[in-house]
C-alpha cells in the first residue's frame, strides 16, 4: 500500500498549504478501512476545492482516489449509489448514458461528491435544494475502520450530511435521480442594478436555474444566465429582452473579457442536462486556480436589500472581485446546510488571488451583510468569528451530541472542525 511521509499538500487555489505527518493512499476498502482504523487522528483529501483550512491537518491525510470510483443505478428505485470520491463530471455522464438526471450541478462539475455534499454546496434554483439535499443514504468508514449507513428517515441522518468531515471518510452516497431532461441556456447582458432587484422574485423564478453576475463597480450591473428545461418552456424561442437586458449576440464567460471556450453552451442550443447546468465544461479548468472564493448565504428574503448594502462598496469590491455571483435555493432541514431553515440566496465572490488585497475587502463585504445573519460557505474564505457561525446554525448542540456520540475522540477532526463543532470554541 503506498505510503508517503510526510508530504507537503495544498488546495487547489495553492493559498493554503499543510503538511501532514502520513499521507496514505489506499487501494482498496479493506486497505482504506485498516489505515482509518490504525491512525489516531486523520482528515480526507478530496478534490481540493477549498480555500480555508477545512481540509488541512498535521496529522494523517487519507485519499480514496486510487480505488476505482464506482456508480451502481438503481432504475427500480431511481437512485445511484456512487462512491464518495468519484466527480460530478463522471457521475453525471454515468447517470444521464443510463437516462436519468442528478437534480442540480453546481457551476464545476471537477469536484468531487463526498466534499460537496459534506460542505453544503449548491447550484441555482429557487425550487431545487443545494446538492447534500439528493442524499438517500450515506455511508461512513467509522473511526474502528467499521462501515456505518445513515439513511433518509434516520433519527441521525439530518445531521449527518452535511458534516464537515467530521463524522467519517464518506465511502458511498445514494442520491436521488430524476428522469433524464434536456435543456437550454441563454444569457442576456447589461441588466441594469435597480431592475435587477426590483423584478428579482421574478428573474430567478423564470427557469430551472439562474444566476446573476456582476463585477460591481462603482455603476455595477448584471449579466444574466437562464438555464431551461425544454420541457417547461412554454414558447419556442426566448424573449428579446429581460427588463432592458438584452439577449447575448454570442457566447460569453462570466468574467468580462474572458474567452468564453471553456463555458457550457449557450445561445438556446438544446442539450443534455448535465452539459448544461454547470457553467463550465468538464475538459477545462476555469482559472486554474488563479482565485480565492467566498461565498455568503442569506435569507432569500433579505436579498435585494443586501445587494443594496453590498453596492455601496461597489467600487472597493471592483477593485478586487473577478466576479461575483447570485444564486438561489430552497430551504432544507439538514443541520449543517447554509439553506437550513430558510429559502436562500448566495451571494458567491470570486476574488483576485492576493489575499492581503482581498481581506480588507471582504471583512468590509461582511460587515454590509451582517444585518442580514450571512452564513459563509463553510468551504471558502471568511472572517467572521466561529463563535457567531455558530450561533447561526440552531441545531449545532444537537450536531455537537451528534460527533460526541460517533467519534467519541475526535479521530476525524481537524482545527477548522473543532472549532465548529465545540472544540476550540468551546475551549
Amino acid at each position: 500500500m503506498p505510503d508517503r511521509s510526510p508530504t507537503a499538500l495544498q488546495n487547489w487555489a495553492g493559498n493554503i498549504r499543510f503538511s501532514p505527518s502520513r499521507f496514505e493512499a489506499p487501494a482498496t476498502l479493506d486497505e482504506a478501512r485498516s489505515v482509518i482504523a490504525a491512525a489516531p487522528r486523520l482528515r480526507v483529501l478530496g478534490s481540493g476545492h477549498s480555500f480555508n483550512t477545512i481540509a488541512a491537518s498535521d496529522a494523517t491525510m487519507v485519499s480514496l482516489a486510487g480505488i476505482e470510483p464506482e456508480a451502481h443505478i438503481d432504475a427500480l428505485t431511481g437512485t445511484v449509489r456512487a462512491s464518495g470520491w468519484i466527480t460530478y463530471a463522471a457521475l453525471s455522464d454515468a447517470v444521464h448514458r443510463a437516462g436519468f438526471a442528478l437534480h442540480n450541478m453546481a457551476s464545476l462539475p471537477h469536484i468531487s461528491i463526498a466534499g460537496s455534499i459534506a460542505t453544503g454546496t449548491h447550484g441555482s434554483g429557487d425550487r431545487n435544494g443545494n446538492l447534500a439535499t439528493a442524499v438517500a443514504a450515506i455511508e461512513f468508514i467509522g473511526p474502528d475502520g467499521e462501515l456505518r449507513t445513515v439513511s433518509r428517515g434516520d433519527e441521525d441522518f439530518p445531521g449527518s450530511v452535511v458534516h464537515l468531515g467530521a463524522l467519517g471518510v464518506v465511502h458511498t452516497v445514494t442520491l436521488d435521480l430524476l428522469p433524464g431532461f434536456e435543456m437550454r441556456q441563454y444569457v442576456y447582458d447589461g441588466l441594469a442594478f435597480d431592475q435587477a432587484l426590483a423584478h428579482f422574485d421574478e428573474l430567478t423564478s423564470s427557469a430551472y436555474s439562474t444566476s446573476l453576475f456582476t463585477a460591481w463597480g462603482a455603476s455595477p450591473v448584471f449579466q444574466y444566465w437562464v438555464k431551461q428545461r425544454t420541457a417547461d418552456q412554454t414558447h419556442p424561442f426566448p424573449q428579446a429582452n429581460w427588463y432592458g437586458a438584452p439577449l447575448a449576440d454570442g457566447k460569453r464567460h462570466p468574467v468580462p473579457g474572458v474567452d468564453p471556450e471553456a463555458c457550457t453552451v449557450q445561445q438556446g442550443q438544446t442539450g443534455p442536462w448535465h452539459e448544461r447546468l454547470p457553467h463550465f465544461k468538464p475538459e477545462f479548468t476555469p482559472s486554474a486556480g488563479d482565485e480565492l472564493q467566498s461565498e455568503f448565504l442569506i435569507d432569500r428574503a433579505d436579498a435585494p436589500a443586501a445587494l443594496e448594502a453590498l453596492a455601496g462598496l461597489g467600487e472597493r469590491l471592483g477593485s478586487v472581485v473577478q466576479i461575483c455571483e447570485v444564486r438561489t435555493m430552497a430551504a432544507d432541514d439538514l443541520w449543517l446546510s447554509p439553506a437550513f431553515g430558510r429559502d436562500t440566496v448566495g451571494l458567491h465572490f470570486t476574488w483576485v488571488s492576493d489575499f492581503e488585497a482581498v481581506a480588507p475587502v471582504m471583512s468590509a463585504a461582511e460587515a454590509a451583510l451582517e444585518p442580514f445573519s450571512p452564513r459563509p460557505h463553510w468551504g471558502k474564505l471568511f472572517s467572521i468569528p466561529m463563535d457567531e457561525v455558530r450561533s447561526r446554525y440552531p441545531r449545532m448542540g444537537d450536531f455537537e451530541k451528534l460527533r460526541a456520540r460517533v467519534d467519541p475522540e475526535g479521530k476525524f477532526g481537524n482545527d477548522f472542525s473543532d472549532a465548529v463543532a465545540g472544540g476550540a470554541a468551546n475551549q
